[in-house]
């Protein structure tokens, strides 16, 4: 049986076992007084709990005050009749839970209500002294209304006593209770306090708090318990660490805190969506919406109340975080420490503790190394696992924290202080390097894998090496970090003759030397990846323009005769697109070629492609489609008359930058050149879900297959679907072929009988019985836009 000790160690290990045991205690006692792993666990947990699967419910709905809606309405504090007509309209609208987060600690300042009062007052000891005059109860008459006009507290509490199911906030502070005549008009009242942990975020919520031996419960609490139907007597506190709220039991800790999940975000938006207050007032937005639903009123624009850092999100309003939280309590979704955690936490630190001092010590450099990095790996793998997993929280960062420090403190002694059997130790010194930069690459830190190669001598297994970490940073398009590389490791290799082996030829389109500037452009990051090449974001060195450049590897795709027509139809195809000038066309700068792989360069735009406003749930307002298809209308009725055929229109092809409201048309030409490329063995490629059908049959096709691909679009952007789908390529094609589109209204029977038609219209299988131009198209489109029958807003 091979024995882990080294000639004469027995005094080298336990001098090592020492050092280690007084590490221990060293790391332990500054665990317990300061804050150092703590917040490391924290940020741990912050990464580790925002990764898990769980999705926010759909039924809490957000309506904002955000900064739309001050600009709209005017500075806030806003009146509170405001408050008043958004309830009585939610209400209306049968909403289930109403939560309005405004701070109603002290009456409304009306400054004309005293003198309505007074004057009131006056008139009413004149009719008592005097003969009744009609004028006195005319004005007495004004100013009855005057004063309920003005008393906006009575109307606020008048909505909340009629819609019966309303929540607003305290913070359980002296002075800032809500006001009496609004407190008693409402369904309840729940603090809106956050707890900050030591650095600042908010992890916890604290489902009830104590106030003068009364329990308050939290306000999304409350919000869930009403949209049971329930109240705050309702709620339960179990000793045992949990709180009841009717069949639904919430596991918290002994002072009723609560680790709700903090949900994120998908494709850039937000978890929960923010309805613009001014668009609910408005109408824009319709109350229908919110049938049923648990609805959250408050203020999210920037700089009027305070932003809270949660796991996941820097700044978040307190109404948003109003959301997650009762999205975690609706759902069940919290973090859970459970009672067994601590004891496994202990046992597994006594575990790193005992391999430190006793373990360690007796293993070889390298094979301690695997050792360490595979046991600190697990307990972070194991940690990260049932966060993300079980929403378990076992906090082992600081057990892994102490087993890395414990190994990098007895290998620096070693090297400081060589003892009995460090000849042996330094021998295995280079296998040390080379294992800690192989398990830094496995975990994709390629620079610190670099910096541990480097300190390696050459070998045959360190070339190679070198060569996978030179491949791994030309995956990741760190072309100037692969070219580090690869002269290091012709460094090494000075006196060999043959290195075919470990340094093959690079693609030159590959190359870094070669990609870092294409023609005259500079290449500062990848945009995206197309079907022939990469889209890159390019700087013209020149005038300092920055600019989209799209690659084309034409010479992977085409060979011989077929390449040089590929070229030269590239170069044409460029050219022609680069004539057309219009506001809703991008913009071709130039085109080239270097190094066999051609380019165009062109306008770099804002905003994103319309794909994602084609999913349920995501739709544009109807007005919003209208106005986009019919300026890509008008820019494909331009082309056309330039005789230029664009043969894929589809969304991805669009770019819209809902900001600005700016659409433009991109990929002028691209399609004739990758048509080539596709069909050449006669079949086609990708999906056909937007080709008309003559252009499905092979046949010449004009301005019109562009139409009836517009179409496609459109019908697939206010109903997110397209008109023809199927599971398989061949009946997707025979569909588009032969049967006829459903109808638009079947889908959405509040659109209008004229948009159905139009869009029937466009789908026509017969060329001839198509719109003929994009003008007349975009005339039509527009004239149902101004008809006012539209739908405000899609449903979908």
């Amino acid at each position: 049986m091979t024995k882990f000790s080294l000639p004469g160690s027995g005094s080298f290990w336990r001098a090592d076992g020492l050092a280690a045991l007084a590490l221990v205690l060293a790391l332990v006692t500054l665990h317990m007084t300061s804050d150092v792993f703590d917040g490391l666990e924290r940020r741990f947990y912050d990464f580790a709990s925002t990764r898990s699967a769980r999705q926010p419910s759909d039924q809490i709905a957000l309506i904002a005050i955000d900064d739309k809606s001050l600009a709209r309405i005017g500075r806030w504090p806003w009146p509170r009749d405001l408050h008043a007509r958004l309830i009585d309209q939610l209400a209306e609208a049968k909403a289930n839970v109403m939560v309005d987060t405004g701070f109603f600690f002290e009456p409304a300042s009306e400054r004309g209500l005293p003198f309505l009062h007074q004057i009131k007052g006056l008139l009413a000891a004149s009719e008592a002294t005097g003969t009744p005059s009609p004028l006195n109860q005319q004005l007495l008459g004004v100013i009855a209304e005057a004063e309920v006009a003005l008393d906006t507290d009575h109307q606020l509490a008048s909505s909340f006593h009629t819609a019966s199911n309303v929540l607003i906030p305290s913070l359980l502070t002296p002075g800032q209770q809500p006001i009496e005549s609004l407190a008693t008009a409402v369904a309840g009242i729940g603090h809106l306090k956050q707890l900050q942990d030591l650095d600042g975020v908010v992890r916890q919520e604290a489902l009830l708090l104590n106030n003068g031996g009364q329990a308050v419960p939290s306000l999304a609490l409350l919000a869930v318990a009403q949209s049971f139907h329930l109240t705050a007597d309702d709620i339960q506190f179990n000793k045992n660490g949990s709180v009841q709220i009717g069949q639904l039991r919430l596991r918290t800790d002994g002072a009723a805190r609560l680790l709700p999940q903090f949900y994120k975000g998908r494709d850039g938006q937000p978890a929960f969506a923010l309805d613009s207050f001014a668009d609910v007032m408005s109408g824009k937005i319709p109350a229908s919406r919110y049938v049923d639903k648990i609805v959250l009123i408050g203020v999210t624009a920037a700089g009027v109340g305070p932003a809270w850092a949660v796991p996941g999100h820097p700044a978040l309003s307190s109404v948003e975080i109003l959301a997650h939280v009762t999205s975690s309590i609706l759902q069940e979704h919290f973090v859970v420490q459970p009672g067994w955690g601590r004891w496994a936490t202990w046992g597994l630190l006594l575990l790193v503790c005992a391999y430190l001092i006793a373990v360690l010590p007796r293993l070889p450099t390298g094979r301690a190394v695997s050792v360490t990095l595979l046991s600190f790996m697990a307990l972070l793998g194991m940690e990260f696992g049932l966060l993300t997993g079980m929403a378990l929280w076992l906090p082992l960062v600081f057990p892994a924290m102490l087993l890395v420090s414990g190994h990098l403190a007895l290998t620096i002694k070693r090297f400081l202080r060589p003892e009995v059997g460090m000849p042996t130790v330094q021998e295995e010194s280079t296998e040390t390097h080379r294992m800690m930069g192989l398990a830094l690459q496995g975990q994709g830190q390629l620079d610190m894998a670099f910096e541990h190669f480097r300190r390696a001598p050459a070998g045959d297994a360190l070339m190679g090496n070198l060569y996978g970490l030179a491949l791994d940073f030309e995956r990741k398009r760190q072309f100037n970090m692969a070219s580090a590389v690869r002269e290091h490791m012709t460094a090494l290799r000075a006196d060999r003759q043959d290195d075919e082996n470990v340094n093959p030829k690079v693609d030159p389109a590959e190359s870094p030397s070669k990609i870092a500037m294409l023609g005259r452009y500079q290449l500062e990051r990848e945009l995206g990846k197309g079907s022939m090449g990469v889209v890159y974001q390019g700087r013209d060195p020149k005038i300092g323009r920055v600019v989209a450049i799209k690659t084309m590897a034409l010479s992977e795709e085409f060979a011989g005769k077929a390449l040089a027509d590929a070229r030269e139809r590239f170069f044409r195809e460029a050219q022609t697109a680069g004539r057309l000038q219009h506001p809703n066309i991008v913009t071709i700068y130039d085109a080239g070629e270097d190094h066999e792989l051609a380019y165009i360069a062109m306008e770099f735009l804002n905003g994103q492609d319309l794909t994602h406003y084609c999913k349920s749930g995501q739709l544009l307002p109807v007005s919003t489609v209208l106005s986009i298809v019919a300026r890509i209308a008008e820019a494909l009725g331009y082309a056309h008359k330039q005789q230029v055929v664009h043969r894929d229109i589809k969304p991805a092809n669009i770019m819209f930058d809902l900001a600005h409201d700016a659409v433009k048309v991109t990929d002028f030409g691209i399609a004739r050149i990758t048509d080539a490329s596709k069909t050449r063995t006669g079949l086609v490629l990708g999906t056909p879900s937007f080709m008309s059908p003559e252009q499905l049959a092979g046949k010449k096709v004009d301005g019109r297959t562009d139409l009836y691909s517009l179409g496609v679009m459109l019908f697939q952007m206010l109903t997110g679907v397209l008109p023809f789908r199927a599971e398989s390529m061949a009946e997707l094609m025979h569909k588009i072929a032969n049967e006829e589109a459903p109808s638009l209204r079947s889908i959405h029977p509040e659109l209008p009988q004229r948009l159905e038609s139009l869009i029937a219209r466009l789908l026509s299988k017969r060329p001839e019985a198509r719109y003929q131009d994009g003008d007349q198209l975009a005339r039509d489109l527009r004239a149902v836009l101004s008809g006012g029958n539209t739908r405000p807003e899609n449903t979908a």
